[in-house]
C-alpha cells in the first residue's frame, strides 16, 4: 500500500501515508528517523535518510524511460545520505520504468484512470462520462486518452475533450471520445469508431500551446537554463476527436446476444479451446432498425424467410 501510494498524484496537502492507510484499512505504523526530522514506515525494508540540496545539481543518467526512449544524462537534484537502516534480511523493492507496459505504468494506470474519471464526472459535472482509459502499450498513458461516454450531448463531448487537457498540461496528445458500446481498452474498437463515427472536417480540433511534457526530443548538450526553457516551450499541440454517434446507425452485423451466448456454451461443452470474447461479439441496435425488420429477423430464425421473400417480391420496382 505504501509503495502504491508513494507514486500516485494525490491532491496537494494530502498525506500519501493517509492514502496508504485508507487502502490498508488501518493506520500505517510510523517511526521517527535517526538523523532527519521525518517519520517513515516502521515496517520498511530499507530506509535511506539524507538531505536534498536546493543550491546544487548533479549529472544523472542516462536511464531507460517510460516514454520508450533513453533519457539522456541531465542535471538533477540529488540526496546526501546521512543514515541507512534496514531489516536483518531486507528485500529490495524497485519499479522498472522503461518501454510500457512496465511495472511503473501498470501501477500508474490503476491510479490515474479513476482520478481522471472522477475529475470529469464530479469536478466538471459531466455525468455522461463512463470512464477514462489511458492507452498504455508503448505510448505510456499520457499521450493517447480515450473518454467513454453514455449518450452525451455534443456540447458535453467537447467539454470532456477539453477537460482532459485542463487536468494536467502535459496530458493528451490524442484525445478521443467514444460511445459506451466501444471498449476503450481495445484499440481495434476505437479505430472502428474513428473510421465510421467521425468526420475529420467536422469532428476534429487541433489545440496549440501545449508542452511536450515527459517525452523526447532532448538537447544533446545545454545548460540547465536551456533545458528548463526547452521543457516549458509551448510548441506542441493536441488532437481532439469526437467519435461519438451523431445519428442513428444500422445494427452491428452479428447475431443477437442470446444466440452468441448459446453458441459459446456449446463451444465450451465440446471442450474446444477457451475463448475470450471482445466487444462487439454480438449484434445490437444503434437506432436504425424498425419493427418490420425485427419481424423479418424472427421469421428467418423460424425458417420462414420465404415469407419475407414473397413480401419483397410484391414490392418490385420496374426500371425505365
Amino acid at each position: 500500500m505504501v509503495s502504491y501510494a508513494a507514486v500516485q498524484k494525490v491532491p496537494y496537502g494530502l498525506n500519501e501515508m493517509e492514502v496508504a492507510g485508507g487502502l490498508a484499512g488501518e493506520p500505517i505504523r510510523m517511526v521517527k528517523c535517526r538523523t532527519v526530522d521525518l517519520e517513515v514506515p516502521a515496517d520498511a525494508e530499507i530506509v535511506f535518510e539524507g538531505i536534498i540540496h536546493t543550491d546544487v545539481l548533479e549529472p544523472e543518467g542516462p536511464f531507460g524511460e517510460s516514454h520508450g526512449y533513453m533519457h539522456p544524462r541531465h542535471l538533477s537534484a540529488f540526496m546526501e545520505v546521512t543514515c541507512i537502516t534496514h531489516k536483518r534480511k531486507p528485500v529490495w523493492v524497485s519499479f522498472i520504468s522503461q518501454v510500457t507496459p512496465s511495472e511503473s505504468s501498470v501501477i500508474k494506470k490503476v491510479g490515474y484512470e479513476p482520478l481522471f474519471t472522477d475529475y470529469l464526472k464530479r469536478t466538471l459535472n459531466l455525468r455522461s462520462v463512463v470512464k477514462v482509459s489511458m492507452h498504455e502499450p508503448l505510448t505510456n498513458l499520457r499521450k493517447v486518452i480515450i473518454v467513454q461516454m453514455r449518450k452525451p450531448k455534443e456540447a458535453e463531448v467537447w467539454r470532456a475533450l477539453f477537460g482532459v487537457l485542463s487536468y494536467r498540461q502535459e496530458l493528451g496528445k490524442l484525445v478521443i471520445a467514444v460511445d459506451e458500446d466501444i471498449d476503450p481498452e481495445n484499440m481495434d474498437a476505437v479505430m472502428w469508431a474513428l473510421s465510421y463515427r467521425m468526420k475529420p472536417h467536422r469532428d476534429v480540433r487541433i489545440i496549440e500551446g501545449k508542452v511536450k511534457g515527459h517525452a523526447p526530443p532532448f538537447l544533446d548538450h545545454g545548460s540547465i537554463e536551456e533545458e528548463i526553457k526547452r521543457a516549458d516551450a509551448a510548441d506542441d499541440s493536441s488532437l481532439l476527436i469526437n467519435a461519438i454517434l451523431k445519428e442513428p446507425f444500422p445494427p452491428v452485423s452479428l447475431p443477437k446476444k442470446e444466440y452468441m451466448e448459446e453458441a459459446l456454451a456449446i463451444w465450451n461443452e465440446l471442450g474446444l479451446p477457451s475463448l475470450k470474447p471482445q466487444a462487439p461479439w454480438f449484434g445490437y441496435s444503434l437506432g436504425q432498425w424498425d419493427e418490420e425488420l425485427e419481424e423479418e429477423a424472427r421469421l428467418a430464425v423460424r425458417g420462414e424467410h420465404y415469407l419475407t421473400g414473397e413480401k419483397l417480391a410484391a414490392r418490385q420496382v420496374r426500371l425505365k
